[in-house]
């Protein structure tokens, strides 16, 4: 897919984390902003571009922006990412970079860390009701690797105001997925005890998050990008 100007892009996912074995997918993940003009027509621009083979996400600047002051942990990753792993920077990139305690909240980043986990977590279950195929144990180890990084990554973001985005001891990781894949019930005293984590840790964040300083930096992107007829 051709998309035009992008201001932020780089490799996520297992990559990202340490967790990569060989034969892993490598997952990038960006920003990129509309022309202005085509926000004011009948039909606004396409605001997510996906594709496979390769795998890559593109998300509007504004749509990425709704998603990270909602705490949303997939988005989260892109302006937390080591220097090597980005592809793509810009200078609105770089500004959006060093604006992103701004877009946290205790409460956002707190139900969202946990309500993936727990979607995770409710995946295992279900498949453990499917057939236990080669391919199905793989889904569900991956899943169980997913659930224990979003409780571990959560946490850290809810308790510190920052985000550490290769895991520590990628290979505890790995195990954890095995134990969970062959009983999913393995990964509830994990899952409860982030629970019971959150509960007792006061949040460095703030209760809201500020949303006039993402809003200022669209306003400059839109301005940026914006060509007098």
């Amino acid at each position: 897919m051709t998309v035009t100007n992008i201001l932020l892009s780089g490799i996520v996912g297992s990559t990202a984390y340490g967790l990569a074995r060989e034969g892993s997918d490598v997952d990038r993940l960006g920003m990129f902003a509309a022309p202005t003009e085509e926000l004011h027509g009948l039909r606004t621009p396409k605001e997510s571009h996906v594709s496979t083979a390769p795998d890559r996400t593109l998300h509007e600047a504004a749509k990425w922006c709704r998603l990270a002051l909602g705490g949303n942990p997939t988005v989260m990753e892109l302006v937390w990412l080591p220097d090597e792993l980005y592809e793509v920077r810009t200078p609105l990139g770089d500004e959006l970079i060093a604006l992103r305690t701004t877009l946290l909240s205790a409460g956002r980043v707190r139900d969202a860390y946990l309500g993936y986990a727990t979607q995770q977590f409710r995946k295992l279950r279900n498949r453990s009701e499917d057939s236990p195929a080669a391919g199905g144990r793989r889904r569900s180890a991956k899943h169980a690797r997913h659930l224990k990084r979003l409780c571990a990554q959560g946490y850290e973001l809810y308790s510190t105001g920052r985000l550490t985005i290769r895991v520590e001891d990628p290979e505890s990781y790995h195990r954890f997925g095995e134990e969970v894949a062959a009983d999913p019930d393995a990964a509830l005293p994990m899952l409860r005890r982030v629970e019971e984590a959150f509960a007792e840790t006061r949040s460095v964040l703030p209760d809201q998050p500020d949303e006039r300083a993402a809003d200022a930096w669209l306003r400059r992107v839109r301005r940026r990008f914006y060509a007098a007829a």
